[in-house]
């Protein structure tokens, strides 16, 4: 008796379902439905800049690309992804200081021997 009420209150409940989603919605022919627009659409919108760009200077140390802050975007791109790759540009950069100070420091070094 018990399975038989169950079966009945859950044929209901499907009953009840199927009733209120044909109240809802008016039947629609099968497939795609599109509107056109008023206006030629010619292509997606460039958003407009609302803050200044993020600018470097023409020769970057690496205390420059520490101090670089993106702004997040709805559609932008994963921090954790730009935080890497300028972490290693700013290795890099002062990976290239270090040469560039030991080469000017063995220059003026031999250039001082010279004399």
């Amino acid at each position: 008796m018990p399975f038989m009420l169950i079966a009945l209150a859950l044929l209901i409940c499907a009953a009840a379902a199927f009733f209120l989603t044909m109240l809802r919605k008016p039947a629609q022919p099968v497939g795609k439905h599109f509107s056109v627009p008023r206006e030629p659409v010619s292509g997606l919108i460039e958003p407009e800049a609302s803050l200044p760009p993020v600018l470097l200077p023409v020769q970057p140390s690496r205390a420059d690309v520490d101090a670089v802050r993106f702004s997040i975007g709805l559609r932008g791109y994963r921090c954790d992804q730009v935080d890497d790759v300028l972490d290693r540009l700013a290795g890099r950069i002062e990976e290239l200081e270090n040469k560039i100070r030991d080469i000017e420091s063995r220059r003026v070094i031999s250039d001082t021997s010279e004399n």
